[in-house]
């Protein structure tokens, strides 16, 4: 994902240099909206990163999440009330996760917690609001796995978007596969199942390579893969470092010889801040496109857009997710008539569905994560060209592992046995 890139426009001025930090031991004021300070309010915590290597990243989602309690607030707010949010700016800094999560739980004390941007950020604080009784969403696309009542994970799976993304590839392409990711978690158990469903597929995978967040130089690698000479490469890759590989792909030549299938690709407006001639193309999945065509979507657009500015940048399925996120906790607030925890966690446990920007988007109540529209795309003239939709997609990887249902003191993340 690339680097935070300094906000612009007067809603924004000022947020970055006034974010939470530790300083002398003490923790700094949280960055918290205009109608923070009202008598009666329901306080609501976000950890995002709005500065560090994931700041870009974070800020589309504290835009959004604004913009949804903004929305609320401006109808009546929950329960009579005004919602209060206080975000914390994590700087991409996992120690910090780990103490601004303590802060939301036992000082701000809020109803609901809305963060964590890697899974190593989200398993950083789930454990903090497991103990001290905080209900928890995680709003990012990830590799699947987790079980826990106390959280809702609301962005994609592999099984949700992965096994879309293959079979078109190879279906378009060729059976022979090179795969390229990150070297942690994610990277590496989506790897695998870009392997499984290649195999599934009747492909075959010629390499993996993986490459941690700092390498910048994909020379030799692209060596690598031109003397294999795949079909097709998945890129599993994250960050802006690894950005640097898309455009050393293009330049060496190879955008219109081998094509690309992401399932990172584009998440941080990279479809803009790269030339058309570097990215025209590449193939990914995902739950959310700026180009889905429906009310809700545009709606959602415009709303951001009205609130920051046309020029905030992308709308992926981050941003997406968190506003959705929000948007399914309120709904559950209203079912359950009060913010407590349990009472929340069993109303949201009921089936509940909002109509998002995405879509339909209802929570399974076994896994704790969604059911939800996919959406195949693929790169052409600086935007994305939406070629395929899948409606009502299960989290099924994670089901394979997870049913709190049967077993509702699960407090996990499995580590989900991928096997072609």
């Amino acid at each position: 994902m690339d680097p935070n890139v300094p906000p612009s426009g007067a809603s924004r001025r000022g947020f970055l240099k006034s974010s939470a930090a530790v300083l002398g031991g003490t923790l700094a004021a949280p960055l918290v909206a205009r109608y923070a300070h009202a008598a009666d309010t329901i306080k609501v915590g976000s950890l995002l990163d709005l500065s560090g290597a994931l700041g870009s990243s974070g800020q589309g989602m504290y835009d959004t999440i604004r913009t949804a309690v903004a929305e609320v607030n401006s109808s009546g707010g929950l329960l009579g009330k005004q919602v209060e949010l206080i975000n914390y700016d994590t700087q991409t800094n996992i120690q910090l996760y780990s103490q601004y999560a303590q802060k939301l739980a036992l000082q701000d004390k809020v109803a609901v917690v809305h963060g964590g941007i890697t899974s190593a950020s989200r398993e950083a604080i789930r454990p903090a609001f497991d103990r001290f009784h905080t209900l928890y969403f995680y709003n990012v696309l990830y590799e699947g796995g987790v079980c826990d009542r106390n959280i809702f994970c609301t962005g994609t799976t592999p099984a949700q978007t992965v096994s879309k993304l293959v079979p078109y590839a190879l279906n378009n392409t060729g059976k022979k596969a090179y795969i390229i990711a990150a070297d942690y978690n994610y990277g590496q158990i989506t790897a695998k199942w870009m392997a499984k469903y290649t195999r599934d597929n009747g492909g075959t995978v010629q390499a993996v390579d993986y490459f941690p967040l700092d390498v910048t130089d994909f020379g030799a690698t692209i060596s690598k893969i031109q003397s294999a000479d795949p079909s097709v490469v998945f890129s599993a890759l994250v960050g802006s470092n690894h950005t640097a590989f898309y455009r050393q792909w293009a330049a060496a030549g190879m955008l219109n010889k081998i094509p690309i299938a992401s399932t990172t690709f584009g998440l941080v407006d990279e479809i803009h801040t790269l030339d058309a001639s570097v990215s025209d193309g590449i193939v990914t999945a995902y739950g959310y496109y700026q180009e889905i065509d429906t009310p809700e979507s545009q709606a959602f657009v415009k709303a951001v857009q009205a609130k920051f500015g046309s020029n905030i940048g992308y709308l992926s399925e981050l941003p997406a997710d968190n506003y959705e996120g929000f948007k399914l906790w309120a709904a559950g607030v209203k079912a359950a008539g009060s913010i407590d925890r349990m009472k929340v966690i069993e109303a949201l446990e009921s089936g509940i569905s909002i109509d998002g920007p995405s879509g339909k988007v209802t929570i399974d109540h076994a896994t704790h994560h969604v059911i939800r529209n996919a959406y195949l795309a693929k790169a052409k003239n600086k935007t994305w060209d939406v070629v395929k939709s899948f409606p009502d997609q299960k989290p099924d990887d994670t089901a394979a592992v997870c049913n709190l249902i049967k077993a509702p003191r699960t407090s996990k993340q499995y580590v989900i046995d991928v096997k072609a």
